[in-house]
């Protein structure tokens, strides 16, 4: 329902840009900070201040346990690709609090 009102996409990069300014604004109120990709089906997304973390942020103990809250960001970027046609593997990095890294992995069918 929430593409109903966009133009059709062209690609897997248009695709990849709704997540990151549309679909990433609904849930977390700001777009993501970087979207890079190697044009060979792998996307890094990357937030600066990725709001799930900022309470965690305080202390470097926790920068273990970081990756634990980050799996169910996973499976919302791997569902609204999946919704939207794209089948992929979703893996987070956290090197330094609150930034992390979401690499997207498209897998071809």
């Amino acid at each position: 329902r929430f593409t109903k009102d966009t133009a059709r996409f062209k690609d897997e990069l248009d695709i990849m840009k709704f997540i990151c300014k549309d679909f990433w604004t609904t849930v977390f109120k700001k777009q993501i900070d970087n979207l890079r990709t190697n044009h060979q089906g792998i996307y890094v997304l990357q937030d600066n201040k990725f709001r799930l973390l900022t309470q965690m942020s305080a202390g470097k103990q926790y920068l273990e346990h970081a990756p634990k809250y980050l799996a169910f960001t996973c499976g919302l970027i791997r569902g609204g690709l999946s919704n939207l046609g794209i089948k992929s593997i979703v893996t987070a990095e956290v090197s330094t609090m609150p930034a992390c890294k979401f690499q997207v992995m498209i897998q071809k069918m």
